[in-house]
């Protein structure tokens, strides 16, 4: 049966070293050529005997890498992959250059605008976001996103989850902790609904890959019984939670898993999650015009939200084919923030990254090809 070595912890690869009779201090040469080093095949370890690598290939052990199938450049410097995994299915990632005060495919804090339109893969230090996929598809089916209209096909194994920031730092020559980058598993998927390959990744990705806990954040549509779970691990990203209404009956027609968790339990359980020091939670609230943008909806957000340490991100809807809502005038996107602010809730405009590329939040939808992609048409980069 075959295996990879991207996704084993330090005990998964000890033991793996044990069945084949090697050493124990092969399992850390291991861990630093596929998680710092980040290599494609076991030859390129060169840390290990031929004799261990022979052995390897018998047992059928491979590496493990993601493949980026296929990649197009945003106007404003953002990049997204498509990235492919041996069964063939596919998941989207992206990546936005350094800066902050805007959002990709997530509704994350990342950068500003690149000087040039394809940026070039010459190292550059500095901070950049990655945003990456934890399911093949989504099952939450949230009424404004492109990849609800996939269904869910199955869940990203740890090492798919690790192997998308592995495959992006490759190609992008990056290194943490050298490099200071962002990460958010706000792709393709519901991370909560995926928990336990979700937080194994977490885990690789702090303690092998070098990305710092405290820049990485988690998205979830409202998972209740997850959030609870959530707040008792060890090692976490920051929480972010999907809002986008200011009532039950607005959540549930947006967002269909409110009939299951509404708004009072959601609320309660952020109410209850156990908040670090500096840590607040982030509320995700995607504005979708003559729907859940009213003067009325933001006073509703702001006594939902009266009391906690949150911060709302307002995302004006990002367009795409089969969403049958419009995006809100600028307007009427500023007047919801000045509503909250004033009721003392800090809230935060997200501009769009990678709208033109389908890259932009809710737009992520395993596109291959950009035949249709609104203006100005992205240009296709072979991998």
């Amino acid at each position: 049966m075959k295996s990879t070595l991207l996704g084993m912890d330090q005990q998964e690869l000890a033991s793996l070293m044990s069945d084949l009779r090697a050493p124990s201090y092969r399992a850390k040469q291991i861990m630093e050529g596929i998680y710092r080093q980040r290599v494609d095949t076991l030859a390129e370890i060169s840390t290990l005997p031929l004799e261990l690598r022979e052995r390897l290939e018998k047992a059928e052990v491979t590496v493990g890498m993601a493949r980026i199938e296929n990649k197009f450049a945003s106007g404003d410097g953002t990049i997204r992959y498509l990235i492919g995994f041996a069964d063939g299915q596919t998941v989207e990632a992206v990546w936005m250059p350094e800066g902050d005060g805007g959002e990709a495919g997530d509704g994350s804090e990342a950068g500003t605008e690149a000087e040039e339109e394809t940026p070039s893969p010459a190292r550059a230090f500095g901070r950049s976001t990655i945003c990456i996929s934890s399911q093949v598809g989504c099952a939450v089916d949230c009424q404004f996103c492109l990849t609800a209209l996939l269904g869910v096909k199955r869940n990203l194994t740890a090492g798919e989850i690790v192997g998308q920031v592995c495959a992006v730092l490759n190609d992008r020559m990056l290194s943490p902790p050298e490099d200071r980058i962002n990460l958010v598993f706000m792709g393709m998927g519901e991370p909560f609904l995926n928990y336990e390959n979700f937080i194994k990744a977490s885990r690789l990705l702090v303690q092998c890959v070098g990305i710092a806990e405290r820049r990485m954040t988690v998205s979830t549509a409202g998972i209740v019984p997850r959030i609870h779970d959530f707040g008792q691990e060890a090692i976490r990203p920051k929480l972010a939670i999907s809002l986008n209404a200011s009532n039950d009956p607005l959540r549930t027609r947006l967002m269909p898993l409110n009939k299951k968790w509404n708004l009072d339990m959601l609320i309660a359980a952020a109410k209850d999650f156990p908040l670090r020091t500096r840590e607040w939670i982030t509320f995700e609230y995607v504005l979708l015009g003559g729907v859940n943008d009213h003067p009325e909806n933001a006073r509703e957000v702001a006594e939902l939200l009266r009391g906690m340490r949150c911060k709302v991100n307002l995302i004006a809807l990002n367009p795409g084919p089969g969403i049958a809502f419009e995006t809100p005038g600028e307007d009427r996107v500023a007047e919801f923030q000045r509503i909250l602010r004033k009721a003392g809730v800090p809230a935060f405009i997200r501009r769009p990254r990678g709208r033109d590329i389908y890259a932009a939040c809710g737009q992520l939808k395993r596109t291959v090809e950009i035949a249709t992609l609104p203006e100005p048409r992205p240009q296709a980069i072979l991998p």
